[in-house]
C-alpha cells in the first residue's frame, strides 16, 4: 500500500509483487534510471555556474540543435544503464540506431530494453526553465541471450512493461508507471532521496487549460484551429487558459495535476507531427491512460500505432479525456 513520504526504494520493493513479472530486474532497472536522474539533476543545478549551458555545434539525427546538457544527458544514461548490466538494448533519441548492450556475451540472459528522451526541452535550459527526461520500457521479443534486433524496440505501446518521466523543475521529481497506476517522488537534495509525494496521480476528467504552440495556429488542420477556437470561446466554463511551456514534461506535468490538454498537431511544417512515437508519445500516453487520461493522434490512440521506425514522428493530443474527445471530435468533423 502506497505511504506518502516513503522512499522510491521502499515503494519498488513493497510493489514489485504487482508486476506480473517478479524477478527483480525491473526494480533494479528503476533504480538504475533514478540514479542517472540524480547525477543528470546535479548537472541541470549547475547550468549558469559551469560551461554546460548552450549548444555543441552539431546536430543530432533529429536534425535538431544539440545542447551541451542533451549530450551529457545521452551519456550519463546510456552509460549508467550499459555499466550496470541490466538491460539488453538502449534506444535514444540522441543517436541514429539503437545500442545492443553485451550482446557478444551468450550469458546476457537480461530481458529489457529502454527507449529514452535524455533531456526533453533542453533549447529552455539557457533560460532557466524546467525540462526533463521521458523513459519507455519494452521486455524483448527476440530471444533472450541473443543480440536485439530492430523489432525489439518497433513494439506497439500498449506492450510497455513500465514508463515515466523526470522533471528538473523547482523541485526534481520522477513520476512513473508499471501498469498499476501512476505515482510521483520528489527529489530531497539534502539527502539525495527520492520521497512519494504525489500518490496516485489522476487527470481530472475536465480541465481549463489547453497547451499549444498558438505560433504554429496557420499551419494547423482545421480540426486543431476549430478546436482552439472553441476553447476560446465565452460559454460555459470556458475561455480556457492558455499554458504552453515548450517542454512536453513540463506541459504534460502541469494538464495532470491542474487538468488540460496538450496538443502537437501535424502541420503544414511537419506533415507527421514533430514529437516521436517510441521516446515521447508511446511513454506519455501509458502515463495518461494510467492516470484516467486519454492519448491520440487525434484519430487513432496512441498506444495501438504500429511503429514502423525508431524516429518515427505523429501528431500528439494527450490529457484529461473529455477535452482529449472534444478535440477528437472535431478532428473527425473537417476529416
Amino acid at each position: 500500500m502506497a505511504r506518502k513520504n516513503q522512499t522510491l526504494g521502499e515503494f519498488i520493493i513493497e510493489n514489485q509483487t504487482s508486476f506480473k513479472y517478479t524477478s527483480g530486474e525491473l526494480s533494479r532497472l528503476i533504480n538504475s534510471i533514478r540514479l542517472a536522474a540524480k547525477v543528470v539533476n546535479h548537472e541541470v543545478n549547475k547550468a549558469g555556474l559551469v560551461d554546460i549551458i548552450g549548444a555543441v555545434g552539431g546536430t543530432n539525427i533529429q536534425g535538431e540543435k544539440q545542447q551541451k546538457l542533451d549530450v551529457y544527458a545521452n551519456e550519463k544514461f546510456i552509460h549508467t544503464l550499459t555499466n550496470r548490466n541490466i538491460v539488453c538494448g538502449i534506444a535514444s533519441e540522441e543517436e541514429e540506431d539503437f545500442i545492443a548492450v553485451n550482446s557478444q556475451d551468450e550469458n546476457n540472459q537480461n530481458k529489457y530494453i529502454v527507449l529514452i528522451d535524455p533531456l526533453d526541452g533542453s533549447s529552455n535550459i539557457d533560460v532557466n526553465v524546467s525540462v526533463g527526461t521521458i523513459f519507455s520500457i519494452y521486455r524483448r521479443v527476440t530471444p533472450v541471450g541473443t543480440p536485439v534486433q530492430i523489432e525489439d524496440f518497433l513494439q506497439k505501446g500498449n506492450k510497455q512493461v513500465a514508463a515515466g518521466y523526470i522533471i528538473y523543475g523547482t523541485s526534481t521529481m520522477l513520476v512513473y508507471t508499471t501498469g498499476d497506476g501512476v505515482n510521483g517522488f520528489t527529489l530531497n537534495p539534502a539527502i539525495g532521496s527520492y520521497y512519494l509525494s504525489h500518490p496516485n496521480m489522476k487527470f481530472p476528467e475536465n480541465g481549463t487549460i489547453y497547451s499549444v504552440n498558438e505560433g504554429n495556429y496557420i499551419h494547423f488542420p482545421q480540426g486543431i484551429k476549430d478546436y482552439i477556437k472553441y476553447c476560446q470561446e465565452e460559454k460555459g466554463n470556458r475561455p480556457y487558459t492558455s499554458r504552453y511551456i515548450g517542454s512536453l514534461v513540463s506541459d504534460f506535468h502541469r494538464n495532470i495535476i491542474k487538468g488540460g490538454i496538450y496538443i502537437y498537431p501535424k502541420s503544414s511544417k511537419n506533415s507527421n507531427g514533430k514529437l516521436r512515437l517510441l521516446y515521447e508519445c508511446n511513454p506519455m500516453a501509458f502515463l495518461a491512460e494510467q492516470a484516467n487520461g486519454k492519448a491520440s493522434d487525434g484519430f487513432t490512440r496512441i498506444m495501438d500505432i504500429d511503429p514502423v521506425e525508431l524516429h518515427q514522428r505523429v501528431p500528439f493530443i494527450c490529457g484529461s479525456k473529455n477535452m482529449v474527445c472534444k478535440a477528437e471530435e472535431f478532428m473527425r468533423a473537417t476529416k
